[in-house]
């Protein structure tokens, strides 16, 4: 499975970025793509990730701010990142797990990086 990110950029605190992740080769019915996001010495952390079903889950942290979606049709998932804080500044990770014969496949896309200035 390979993963394109874009929508990654520079605002200001209170701004919005609307980033997408469009994933493509061997994709089974049975999958999750989320955002992952990492700061430099930091572990890297769930934002926000959705079941081929519909489930959502988000971070605690961007509850109310963030919104998952994903369109089936074209592979893709989005993250819409409203009120956006200073806090929020990492790079951004594309997640996609296959669920394939009883196990769970990783990729990751490049990462796209978010700025938020104060």
């Amino acid at each position: 499975v390979q993963l394109v990110e874009s929508g990654g950029g520079l605002v200001q605190a209170g701004g919005s970025l609307r980033l997408s992740c469009a994933a493509s080769g061997s994709i089974f019915s049975t999958n999750t793509m989320g955002w992952y996001r990492q700061t430099p010495g930091k572990q890297r952390e769930v934002v926000a990730a959705v079941t081929s079903g519909g489930s959502t889950n988000y971070a605690d942290s961007v509850k109310g701010r963030f919104t998952i979606s994903r369109d089936n049709a074209k592979n893709t998932v989005y993250l819409q990142m409203n009120s956006l804080k200073p806090e929020d500044t990492a790079v951004y990770y594309c997640n996609f797990k296959n669920y394939v014969l009883t196990r769970w496949y990783d990729y990751w896309g490049q990462g796209t990086q978010v700025t938020v200035s104060s």
